[in-house]
């Protein structure tokens, strides 16, 4: 967090809870109401005060106001980038994962310390490149064998990446949440005010 929104936490503490209002698009885009937010400053003031509670809800903190944002996929993007690296919509380098998943419609998440990271469409050539089978790199038919595995299972690919060989799930759309930890709608616990 930036310290503007330490120091306005401090002098406000009690300020209710937005939900509703925020969103984050499948493409890394920042909406309110349904409308993108396209405003560069605005754009990085989320940006740099984004992050997740201990429910797995993630938020943009806005001084002393919390507002949830609404997940269409992941709370991170990632795109490759020249020079091979992965960074978030944020702006952060992804520099380590512990496993990719492949979910029911060909899309890889990247199970990173700082949160899922769905790999945007125009970057799937990226997993494909890193993909192994063995020792060997895929083919069409290693590829279909992994989609075909049931959700929940690892399949017999791995993923060279970040130094290291990551395994590679199945999951489905419906359980990312669930096994890696964050929450698509946001909404108020019993024991939290919502304004």
């Amino acid at each position: 967090m930036q310290e503007w929104v330490e120091r306005a936490i401090a002098k406000w503490p009690n300020v209710p809870a937005l939900f509703g209002w925020l969103g984050l698009t499948r493409r890394g885009h920042w909406l309110i109401q349904g409308e993108r937010i396209t405003h560069p400053r605005i754009v990085d003031a989320i940006a740099n005060n984004y992050a997740c509670d201990t429910h797995g809800r993630w938020f943009f903190q806005n001084g002393p106001q919390r507002g949830y944002i609404a997940l269409e996929y992941t709370p991170l993007i990632a795109r490759v980038q020249a020079d091979d690296r992965l960074l978030t919509h944020t702006g952060q380098v992804i520099e380590s994962a512990r496993a990719l998943y492949l979910d029911e419609n060909s899309a890889a998440i990247l199970d990173t310390p700082d949160g899922a990271a769905l790999i945007e469409g125009a970057d799937l050539a990226w997993v494909l490149e890193h993909l192994r089978d063995g020792d060997s790199e895929i083919d069409d038919e290693a590829l279909a064998a992994a989609l075909a595995t049931p959700s929940g299972d690892t399949t017999e690919l791995t993923l060279m990446a970040f130094d290291t060989r990551l395994p590679v799930h199945r999951c489905d759309a419906d359980a990312l949440p669930a096994r890696l930890g964050f929450v698509r709608d946001p909404e108020p616990r019993d024991d939290e005010a919502e304004s």
